[in-house]
């Protein structure tokens, strides 16, 4: 039985890295690599969704303690993915057709704390600001762990349903605060 496991896991680690190669050649060129690593450092640990929580935090007041409730909700789905690491503890790719463009903080892949923190953090911050923010900053973090070869699919693919239900959740739970008030229907 775990030998069979460990031949389908094989199997479908080579159709990632089928998949994660020709992502590589198709859109890895030198502008698109750059603004990959660039979103890899502002995403390392959460940091820049931290930052940006916190500076919403700063500037609106009425609302300080949801942004502070969100940015802890984004620190919560980074290390959620962080212990699903250590436990799951897939390696990262590791093929000659696929080029590491980027240092990683561990060799654990599975899932990708960049997707869960992004997608978190589109969600949270998203509601806040009354901006559907999910489809302009999940696609593209998702695609640049790709592009720097240093996620499987399926690690960001997951990363960010763990990120979407604890976001989620999390705005559920805001919505029902008085201070989080929608445009269109009193409460958000």
């Amino acid at each position: 039985m775990l030998q069979l496991m460990l031949q389908r896991r094989a199997t479908t680690d080579d159709q990632e890295t089928a998949v994660l190669a020709a992502v590589q050649r198709r859109i890895a060129v030198p502008q698109v690599v750059a603004i990959a690593r660039g979103m890899s450092h502002f995403g390392e640990h959460a940091l820049g969704w931290l930052a940006l929580g916190a500076l919403g935090a700063l500037v609106d007041r009425r609302r300080r303690r949801d942004w502070l409730v969100s940015v802890a909700t984004v620190a919560a789905a980074h290390g959620t993915s962080i212990a699903m690491k250590r436990v799951v503890r897939r390696p990262r790719p590791v093929d000659p057709t696929v080029a590491v463009l980027a240092d990683t903080p561990s060799q654990l892949s599975f899932p990708s704390s960049h997707a869960a923190s992004t997608t978190a953090a589109a969600i949270l911050y998203g509601g806040l600001l009354r901006r559907r923010l999910t489809p302009l900053l999940v696609p593209p973090m998702l695609i640049s762990r790709l592009v720097l070869g240093v996620h499987y699919p399926s690690d960001v693919l997951v990363g960010s349903a763990l990120g979407a239900a604890i976001g989620a959740g999390m705005r559920r739970r805001l919505r029902g605060n008085p201070a989080h008030i929608s445009p269109r229907r009193g409460r958000r």
